[in-house]
Order: C-alpha cells, then sequence, then structure tokens
C-alpha cells in the first residue's frame, strides 16, 4: 500500500489574471457569528459580480433577454477571511465560452493599501435557458460578446 503524497495547493491569484476587476463591499450583514464573511457569501459576491458586470458590459438587463443564465456548478476555495467593512476586487475571467454555456473563473480580492490580498477563488457555470421551458438555448448574442471579452484561454466551439 502506497502513502499518499499531500498536494500542494494551486499558487495564489494575481489580479493581472482577471481581465476585469469588479469591485465589490462587504456589507454589515456579510459577518457571522464568527465575526468574519460567512462562507455562503462568497457565492453571493461571484453572482453579483458577475451578472453585475454583464449588465453594465451589455447595456441591458439580462434578465429581459430571450435566454437566462442559470447556475449550473460552482465552488470556491477560500484563501482568507473577509470581514465588514472590507472593500472587495472580483476578478473576472472566462476559460470556457461555449454554444450553451460560459464557465467562469473568479478571484476575490480584499484591498489593503496599494495591494489586493487573494481572499478567495471560484468557479461559475451559467448555462443558458429559455425563460419559459428551461431547456438549454445558445448564449444571447449580447451576452456572447461581453463574455469574449473575459476569455483567457482558447475558446470551446461545443
Amino acid at each position: 500500500m502506497s502513502k499518499r503524497q499531500p498536494t500542494s495547493p494551486a499558487a495564489p491569484p494575481q489580479p493581472e489574471q482577471f481581465p476585469v476587476l469588479w469591485p465589490m463591499q462587504t456589507r454589515w450583514a456579510d459577518n457571522d457569528h464568527y465575526g468574519h464573511v460567512n462562507n455562503v457569501t462568497y457565492y453571493s459576491y461571484f453572482d453579483s459580480a458577475v451578472n453585475g458586470w454583464l449588465m453594465s458590459t451589455t447595456g441591458v438587463d439580462i434578465r429581459e433577454l430571450e435566454a437566462i443564465g442559470v447556475v449550473a456548478e460552482t465552488s470556491c476555495r477560500y484563501l482568507a477571511e473577509l470581514s465588514f467593512p472590507d472593500r472587495l476586487q472580483v476578478g473576472l475571467a472566462v476559460d470556457r465560452l461555449g454554444t450553451q454555456s460560459i464557465t467562469y473563473s473568479l478571484a476575490i480580492f480584499r484591498e489593503s493599501g496599494d495591494s489586493l490580498i487573494p481572499a478567495a477563488t471560484g468557479r461559475f457555470v451559467h448555462v443558458y435557458v429559455d425563460p419559459t421551458t428551461r431547456r438549454p438555448v445558445p448564449i444571447p448574442d449580447q451576452i456572447r460578446k461581453a463574455a469574449a471579452q473575459l476569455v483567457t484561454s482558447p475558446p470551446s466551439t461545443t
């Protein structure tokens, strides 16, 4: 029986790895009983940054498009605690721009003077669906055009 070797954690993300840094502010209600931002709130930051950036970039209310992005998968790796009143920057990149889905690579950085301290990394998959049937459909053109600005690897054709 072989002994499993511990794996080393991936290098912390750097702001330069992300085409967009979206500003975010922690809120008083984000802190939990232990005095730091609760783990589930990080997902809210991801969701708010992606959708806020999409609305700002496209100039349209994405909730009114012919297809809506529903979250099919998320993950978060916590690197450092956050607490109110931290100011944040959420790094946005696209790892995969498919026909019906977008896979985002995300990072949360805490502002500290002139530095950005990595606090979390994440993955966020939007699948575009018909608002009525909830069946997958092609990504709307406005969303595809915006997301293409964030692609950091060769685009997928599937």
